[in-house]
């Protein structure tokens, strides 16, 4: 297994929101990165979503003209797997369908160094299973990156069945060497985030569609009253609705009815109404 000092290149599968926003966050903490993707107008995407961070953060002054002309400079886009051959890290953001991460696992598997640290950025499949698809399980870990990812402090690691102590140390030094703070999870449906989070929102969501209050004062009476950033209704259209609505199901069958999504939440994406990505959720945005 390499050490962080051998890091020198890392590879992102998958060019939308997330996978975009770890390339941008590897590459400002000086890696060459390579994102790849199945078609070349998701990786022209990803790069539109990364020249949108890199103006924000500059507007910001987290970074410089000159440093957010750098870390774009350092990273690679490509449709082939093969060209992330070098990568000392891969990270896969790919949608959340198990069969799909064990095909990108099969040949990320048979396309690296037998060093490499592959990792998911899965919210609440098992790392067990994915790692299954793989002669080097005990290379496979959890790098559960938040939302927007260049913003949020916090990446989510967790520990397969055969995850190796120096993947999982390893894992844990990049993510803080990419300026975030780390915490630990087993291999439970839904980590440590999900499993607590899609019960508060979902409960937030069925409290509205109850009447005990309107939106925007159960919204208020959690950042008020809890001194959270967002409220549950809120934070769900920052999420995506479609997101919320599926790490939940996911949960409601691994864990049983506690974890029931909200009849109004399915309804919600059942409209197309999403959240701030389509304009439309529990609020509207521009």
């Amino acid at each position: 297994m390499y050490t962080l000092e051998d890091v020198e290149t890392v590879g992102v599968v998958g060019a939308g929101t997330m996978g975009a926003g770890i390339a941008l966050v590897a590459a400002t903490a000086g890696y060459d990165v390579v994102m790849r993707d199945i078609k070349q107008s998701f990786v022209d995407d990803g790069f539109d979503t990364i020249d949108d961070s890199l103006s924000r953060l500059v507007d910001r002054e987290a970074l410089s003209e000159d440093e957010a002309e750098a870390a774009k400079a350092r990273i690679t886009g490509t449709t082939e797997l093969d060209d992330l051959a070098g990568a000392e890290i891969v990270v896969e953001a790919a949608p959340e369908e198990m069969e799909l991460k064990q095909s990108i696992f099969a040949e990320l598997d048979e396309t690296l160094d037998a060093e490499a640290l592959l990792a998911t950025n899965t919210s609440t499949l098992s790392i067990t299973t994915i790692a299954s698809a793989t002669e080097r399980a005990d290379s496979v870990v959890g790098l559960h990156f938040m939302n927007p990812v260049p913003i949020m402090d916090g990446v989510e690691v967790v520990t397969g069945e055969r995850t190796a102590t120096e993947t999982t140390a390893l894992a844990h030094a990049f993510a803080e060497d990419l300026g975030k703070e780390t915490w630990e999870s087993d291999d439970k449906p839904g980590f440590v985030t999900n499993r607590i989070l899609m019960p508060w929102i979902n409960e937030g969501i069925r409290a509205f569609d109850e009447g005990v209050a309107e939106k925007a004062d159960i919204d208020r009476g959690m950042t008020l009253g809890t001194n959270v950033p967002m409220g549950p209704l809120e934070l769900a259209d920052h999420i995506g609705l479609d997101v919320c609505l599926h790490a939940s199901e996911t949960l409601h069958e691994e864990l049983g009815d506690r974890y029931t999504p909200a009849y109004l939440l399915k309804r919600k994406v059942e409209a197309g109404d999403l959240g701030k990505k389509t304009g439309r959720g529990f609020y509207e945005y521009e």
